[in-house]
Parts: C-alpha cells; sequence; structure tokens
C-alpha cells in the first residue's frame, strides 16, 4: 500500500530485536524466534516521515499487583507515543511488559485530497519492528460521500461473532463505518467464515487484533474503489458447500441506526438449497415507514418480496440472493429499538422437498398441528437444517397449522426422524340437554397420518359442563393400565389425566395400552387423553384400538373403572397419581366382574400402605354384587388378606386429608381360577333342598285347611295400627282381651299373617313376596351399576364386616307385642280398602254365624 518504509526498531546496542517471550503454555501457540530484552535494557522504535503512522503505548488490562513502567528520557511513565517521523529510545522496567502494556499502529488513510492507494493492505510496521505486546493494527480511510469503499478478504473469509464470543486464534477484525457524523459498528469477525466483502462509503475504520504471541505478518484484506451504496453498508457471504452463517444488524446488540438500509448478499452454489432463520429480533416505534425486510430471490415474479420480522421467512431457495434491513423514522419521544440476528443453512435438498403434503383441517374446527424438532443434543460438527416449508416458501423449523383451514407443507430435511408432530383436540359440551348420551370417536386424522413425520402426541381435551354430565370413556379393545409388575411393552399408549374435585390438583390415571381387561372408564369432570407414540409401527396398531366417549349422567366418583379379568393372566390394578398419592378427599372405584364359572382372587401386593391421616379416615369397601355383603376396611391398618370373590363385586377407595410424605398409594391384583364343586357340599345342598321343599309343602296344605274353616260373607280381617291404645300394659302376642262376656264374635285366638297382610305381600304376578331385612346398606341404586357410598370421611368407626344375614347394631327387630286394632270392612267396601284410616264402625259387629 504505496511505497515502501523502513521501520527500526533497536536495543541501545544496535541489534535489532522484537523482544521474544515464550507464549502461555494452555496456547499451545508458536511463538516468532524473537530474543527478550533484559530488564531496563534500552530501544528504539522509529517511524518515516510522511507514513501517516502513529504509534502508542499504553497500560492494557492487566491485573498483577505490582506495576510496570516505561523508562523515557529517564522519567517513568504509563504511556508513550510515536508519531510519523519521530525517533524514541524506551525500555520497560519490568520482565514481562507484555502482561502490562498494548501497543496500537493507527494509519491514517486520505482517499479525499489525493488519489486512494488501493490494493493490498500491508501491516506498517511489521510486526518483526515491534515489542511482543498485544498489537492492534488500526486502519482509518476516509473519502467522499459519493465514493464507495470495498473491504475484500482473501482466503480465510470471516466469521461475525456476537458480544461475548471470542475467536479462537486471538485474532479479531472490527470494522465500524461512518453516517450522518456518528460512527456505526458494523461488526466483529474471526477468521474461517463466508464473509468475503464489506461495502461502505465515506468512511471506513478497520482494527486487526494480534495477540502478542501470534506470528502472523499480513494484513488479510485489500482496499477497492466502488461506486455509491446508497445505504449504510452491503456483507458479502459466499458458500462453496453445506454450511450456516450467523449474522447480525449494524451496532447489534445496540439499536440499528434511524432510517437506514441494510443488505447481506448471498452467494450459493445452484445445486444447494438455502433457508434463513431469525434467532433474535426487536422492532422499534416508527412515526414514519415501516421497518421491514426485502428478500431478492431468483425465480421470484414479485421481487422484492417483503416481510415483517415477525413473518415466517423464506427457505428452500436455490441460487443467490439478497436481504436487505430497513429502518424507519423513529419515534423521539420513545424511539424503541431495531435489531436483527438471523441465520442461513444452506445444504443438499432432499427428496421429500419436491413433495407438497395437503393437511386439510377445514372440518377439524378444534384441531391443531405442530410439526417441530425432537429434542436431541447439540453437535459441534455441522448439521443440516431440518426445516418444514408452507407453501414451499416460507420455511422454519417449526410449523403450526391452525384449524379451519387446508395447508399445503414440504420438507428440507436430510433426515425426516428429526421432527415430530404434536396435535391437540377440544370436544366440549356446554350444554347438557343437547349432548346428553352424545358419542365420539377419538381418531387421529387420515391427513396427519399420511404425513412423513412421526406423530409424537394426538391430545384431546374433553369438556364438561360442572356437575351436569361425566364422561365414559369405552375402548374397541379393552386396555391395560401400566403398572412396574406388567409393563405396556406396545407401539403407543393412552396417557388419561382429568381435573381432581381438590383444589389445584389434577388426578393423573396414569398410561394405558391395548391388551388389558379395563372395557371402561368413568370420569366424574373435564379430562385429557392423550395418544403417545413410541415407533413409527404404531398407525398400524392405532387403526384396530380407537376409543369412544360418550357424555353420561353426573357421578360423584373421581372415576370407576369396569375391569373384566382375563382368565389366562393377573389384572395389576392401582390407584390414580401412583406415587404421588391420591389426592385429598377423592374417591375412585373397581367394578370387577367374575364369570359364573370362576372365582377371583382379590389380593394386595402390600401390607400396608404407609397411610398417616391428618383429618378424616380413608376407607376401602369391598361389596359383593349379588349379596350385596360388605367389608369395609381402613387404609391406615394392616390391608386385608387375599380374599375369593365368587360373584361380581366392587372395590372402593376413598382417602383422607393426609399428612405430607404419606400418601396413598394401593397396587392390587385380581386373578381368575375356575370354580370347583365339592361332593359332600353338592349332596348336603340336595338333601336341603328336598327337606325344604316336604315343609313348604306341608305347611301350604295346612293354612288352606285352616282358611276353609272360616266365613266366606266375612272380609279380611285387616290390622290397624291404634296409637292411642296405652302401651304400658302388658301385652300377649297375637290375643286380645274380651270386652263383652255374652259374645265371642269379637274374639280372635289366632290372626294369620298371610290374611292380614296379604294384600301388602303380592307381587304383579300375584305371589307372595319375601319381606326384606333391614339392615345397614350405605349403597344405594341399581344392583351392580353404581359403586358402594364410602362411609362419612370424617368417620372414626373400626373396621366391621357388614352382611345381609347380621344387621348392624343399633337395629332391633319387629315387636309382636305391639298394640293392634282389627275390625272388619263393609261387604260393600271389599274393593276399596283404605288404609289411611281405621275402619272402626260406631255400632258393634255382628256375631258370627257358624
Amino acid at each position: 500500500m504505496g511505497s515502501t518504509l523502513a521501520f527500526f526498531f533497536r536495543t541501545a546496542k544496535g541489534r535489532q530485536t522484537g523482544f521474544r517471550q515464550a507464549g502461555p503454555s494452555r496456547l499451545q501457540t508458536k511463538r516468532p524466534d524473537h530474543s527478550r530484552p533484559l530488564e531496563g535494557e534500552a530501544s528504539e522504535i522509529a517511524l518515516p516521515p510522511g507514513s501517516g503512522l502513529t504509534v502508542s503505548i499504553k497500560p492494557g488490562t492487566s491485573t498483577l499487583a505490582r506495576p510496570c513502567y516505561i523508562l523515557f528520557s529517564k522519567t517513568p511513565t504509563i504511556m508513550l507515543s510515536i508519531k510519523s517521523g519521530e525517533k524514541k529510545t524506551f525500555s520497560f522496567m519490568c520482565q514481562n511488559p507484555e502482561n502490562h502494556f498494548v501497543i496500537e499502529i493507527h494509519k491514517t488513510v486520505d482517499c479525499m485530497s489525493g488519489r486512494c492507494p488501493f490494493g493490498e493492505v500491508q501491516l506498517q510496521p511489521p510486526t518483526s519492528a515491534l515489542p511482543t505486546l498485544n498489537r492492534t493494527f488500526i486502519w482509518d480511510i476516509q473519502a467522499h460521500k459519493s465514493i464507495g469503499l470495498e473491504l475484500q478478504f482473501s482466503m480465510p473469509r470471516l466469521r461475525q461473532i456476537g458480544p461475548g464470543e471470542s475467536c479462537p486464534d486471538g485474532v479479531t477484525h472490527s470494522i465500524s463505518g461512518r453516517t450522518n457524523a456518528a460512527m456505526v459498528k458494523i461488526g466483529t469477525f474471526c477468521s474461517n467464515g463466508t464473509v468475503s466483502r464489506i461495502k461502505m462509503q465515506e468512511r471506513v475504520k478497520m482494527a486487526l487484533h494480534l495477540p502478542w504471541f501470534h506470528d502472523r505478518n499480513v494484513s488479510g484484506f485489500s482496499i477497492a474503489n466502488r461506486s455509491s451504496i446508497k445505504r449504510l453498508c452491503i456483507i458479502e457471504s459466499v458458500f462453496e458447500g453445506e454450511g450456516s452463517a450467523t449474522l447480525m444488524s449494524a451496532n447489534y446488540p445496540d439499536g440499528f441506526p434511524e432510517d437506514e438500509l441494510m443488505t447481506w448478499q448471498f452467494v450459493i452454489p445452484p445445486h444447494l438449497r438455502a433457508s434463513v432463520s431469525f434467532l433474535h429480533f426487536n422492532v422499534s416505534n416508527c412515526e414514519k415507514k415501516e421497518e421491514r425486510v426485502e428478500y431478492y430471490i431468483p425465480g421470484s415474479t414479485t421481487n422484492p418480496e417483503v416481510f415483517k420480522l415477525a413473518d415466517k421467512q423464506p427457505g428452500n431457495m436455490a441460487g443467490n440472493f439478497n436481504l436487505s434491513l430497513q429502518g424507519c423514522d423513529q419515534d423521539v419521544q420513545n424511539p424503541g429499538i431495531l435489531r436483527l440476528k438471523f441465520q442461513v443453512l444452506v445444504q443438499h435438498p432432499q427428496n421429500e422437498s419436491y413433495i407438497t403434503y395437503t393437511v386439510d383441517l377445514s372440518n377439524e374446527r378444534a384441531t391443531s398441528l405442530t410439526i417441530e424438532p425432537r429434542p436431541v443434543k447439540m453437535s459441534r460438527k455441522f448439521v443440516p437444517g431440518c426445516f418444514v416449508c408452507l407453501e414451499s416458501r416460507a420455511c422454519s423449523t417449526n410449523l403450526t397449522l391452525t384449524p379451519g383451514s387446508k395447508h399445503k407443507i414440504s420438507f428440507l430435511c436430510d433426515d425426516l426422524t428429526r421432527l415430530w408432530m404434536n396435535a391437540k383436540q377440544t370436544i366440549s359440551c356446554m350444554d347438557h340437554r343437547s349432548c346428553h348420551r352424545k358419542s365420539y370417536f377419538l381418531q387421529v386424522p387420515r391427513d396427519i397420518l399420511q404425513l412423513p413425520v412421526q406423530l409424537h402426541d394426538f391430545s384431546w381435551k374433553l369438556l364438561v359442563p360442572k356437575d351436569k354430565l361425566s364422561l365414559a370413556l369405552v375402548p374397541a379393545k379393552k386396555l391395560q393400565q401400566d403398572t412396574r409388575e406388567r409393563i405396556c411393552n406396545t407401539s403407543f399408549s393412552y396417557l388419561m389425566a382429568s381435573s381432581s374435585s381438590s383444589p389445584g390438583q389434577d388426578l393423573y390415571f396414569g398410561y394405558f395400552c391395548s391388551g388389558g381387561s379395563i372395557e371402561q372408564i368413568q370420569v366424574k369432570q373435564n379430562m385429557s387423553v392423550t395418544l403417545r407414540t413410541f415407533s413409527p409401527s404404531f398407525q398400524q396398531e392405532v387403526s384396530k384400538q380407537g376409543l369412544k366417549v360418550s357424555f353420561i349422567p353426573h357421578f360423584k366418583e373421581e372415576g370407576v373403572f369396569t375391569v373384566t379379568p382375563d382368565t389366562k393372566s393377573k389384572v395389576y390394578l392401582r390407584t390414580p397419581n401412583w406415587e404421588r398419592g391420591l389426592p385429598s378427599l377423592n374417591s375412585v372405584s373397581w367394578n370387577i366382574s367374575v364369570p359364573n364359572d370362576q372365582v377371583a382372587c382379590l389380593t394386595f401386593v402390600k401390607e400396608q400402605t404407609g397411610l398417616v391421616c391428618q383429618t378424616g379416615r380413608a376407607f376401602m369397601i369391598i361389596q359383593d354384587q349379588k349379596t350385596q355383603a360388605e367389608e369395609v376396611f381402613t387404609l391406615e391398618e394392616m390391608l386385608p388378606k387375599p380374599s375369593f370373590h365368587h360373584h361380581n363385586f366392587w372395590v372402593n377407595v376413598s382417602n383422607c386429608s393426609p399428612v405430607n410424605g404419606k400418601q396413598l398409594n394401593l397396587l392390587f391384583q385380581v386373578s381368575l381360577t375356575p370354580r370347583t364343586i365339592d361332593l359332600p357340599v353338592l349332596l348336603t345342598a340336595v338333601v336341603g333342598g328336598g327337606v325344604f321343599l316336604l315343609f313348604a309343602l306341608g305347611l301350604i296344605i295346612f293354612f288352606v285347611k285352616k282358611n276353609r274353616k272360616k266365613k266366606k260373607n266375612k272380609g279380611l280381617a285387616v290390622g290397624i295400627y291404634n296409637g292411642n291404645v296405652n302401651t304400658q300394659l302388658p301385652m300377649q302376642p297375637k290375643k286380645l282381651q274380651k270386652v263383652r262376656k255374652d259374645s265371642e264374635s269379637h274374639v280372635y285366638a289366632d290372626i294369620d299373617d298371610t290374611i292380614v297382610y296379604g294384600h301388602l305381600l303380592l307381587d304383579s304376578n300375584g305371589s307372595f313376596v319375601q319381606p326384606e331385612v333391614d339392615t345397614y346398606r350405605p349403597f344405594q341404586g341399581p344392583r351392580g351399576d353404581c359403586p358402594p357410598s364410602p362411609p362419612p370421611i370424617h368417620s372414626r368407626a373400626p373396621t366391621a364386616k357388614l352382611t345381609t344375614e347380621e344387621p348392624p347394631p343399633g337395629s332391633s327387630a319387629e315387636s309382636e307385642s305391639e298394640p293392634y286394632t282389627f275390625s272388619h270392612p263393609n261387604k260393600g267396601n271389599e274393593s276399596n280398602r283404605d288404609t289411611d284410616i281405621p275402619l272402626l264402625d260406631a255400632h258393634e259387629p255382628a256375631e258370627s254365624v257358624e
């Protein structure tokens, strides 16, 4: 750059030197072969006149406690400046001056008053003529506003870095420009990148920083004259193969200059494809114009294509293209800040990039689909990007397709297994009168299954009006609950959860897969069902599974499971929220069916639950659905031993408010074995049945003969409870006192129950029915349809076994000495008897006629 100049840096003895010193071992970098000056040894720097150079030695960022000084003209100093045409002799008053000082070589290039020295830029003075300090070469090039200046970088090209980043070899390039009398930082760059040229106008300031141990002796760039570029700067980035480049707007991370224009030119081989992704951006508050990015894309009929910074940026572009950032006139009071950091990824096109897929969500009003990268560990090697493109141009690493529209997408990805899909669908019913008993099938739409990307999750959100309706899920094939004892090994599973009645607590029922014994799951209120896949082969299996959801009348249980065990394997069942504990005051039931020829064995895996209640009690009820017999257990105590059940039965678990860390987790199993009949038991049953039949026959004959003796013209005697009778008098069961000595027509020696209560014991077929015995029965509702009602949460009753044969304490048998009075109805009123008022006549009854 201009004429050859001579620079000298000599010691006092006259030998040329460069302060050789060993570099730090951690960098493992070779030092140039210079000799280290001794402490106090004099040195000399002479700069030729008219060179436009200024050399400054000043303190660096030393953290050493012991200071170091420069000795010049017998005076210690910490700064020394040598201008063009000057010669100065100095020495360092320490043995390691590179740890205390830095040297800057500033050269001014004036292209306004004379011919601008274009071409390759030399390092002046050369590094060998300078002391071994951290060196910064600065070129300040000034030109007219109408003249463009271009910095051309030979191999290796440059790579831009952001704030806080550093270059591996310690060599950095800092480039600045000028606009409206203000300096603008274009960026900081390292070696080994794609930036080949930077064009500016009016003024360019280039700083090359070399560490003291680096032996570089060339600048690595040249200056060329160009016409006016009419913008802040143009950065050219050249790709020779697959790769990526990260670039930033001027002054990043500070604000882009107001109403300025900056352009990036990308040179892409024709056989490769490029995609743009915005990594970070901010927009300012504009008074005039609008901040935007503009693309000049080869083959586009709408060049330039204009995008907002928040839009999806173009992708899958073939050939060279330009990207420009345009600022606006900002609000004076609140200007805001405009900045942009983006990445350009260049890679080979894939076969999938030429295929367009249609995803029709126009009929799926509540379905959305997101295609995004799988979570993977980052690699330091270059990894081709994986993009999904909307309409083949707007490409990004993730894309969300909204409901109610038809979408056309394609993929620019070397390996589609790096992507997956997540979809959501909402099924709601807000009017319980219109959707009662309605059913929906939970199936994945075909347009989603036909995409070449694996489905990860498909979630259904099921909403019902509170306290009005509940939900019932019926699988096409019975489900198995995933437990440690029996793990789901299928290609997909259903994750089910519901909102709990306990505030702030969700109820996770767990994972379920095909091949089990669960026929139905009923949930009290809103729930979510997520189909999660584990293998691409799930599509073959999921078509055979499917779930049907129905809106059913509201019930109070948090969940009810209908289970029909398999005769070939055990069924493992556990309470929801496994390992975290069933939420406080929640109740869950299992309706377990037992085939007629089988016996079910109910076994609890652990002897104790480890539950500790803070308030209330936790109960478990086991109820036989045929006999209605119940067993009630407190879950804070020992769990029951294995029990055998010949009929369908309920298992109900109701939680208390447990102590933290002492939650309720209950796991049990059900297994079936063939029912066997013992011969002595069978003979006993046959003999007992015969005796019972003979007894019943004799009893019938007795009643028939006795009834024939009664008068045909008298109505049936009706017993009416008389509350006015003195209950303190001693009573004789089934006898009445005589009130007239001369007539005993009103005396009944014996009243047959079938005559007195006959009209109450007849069923619809005219036959007698056995009256029910009053026992403790908390279960209300049709037999087998509803779970048993648990005892109150605050109950402190001990464990008890209640059956229909043994009434609970406190219930009393019906007393035979209870006072009754009787009368005979008139013949004309036999067909219309009033049982609400006594049938006592004012006149005396007629005497009986034998």
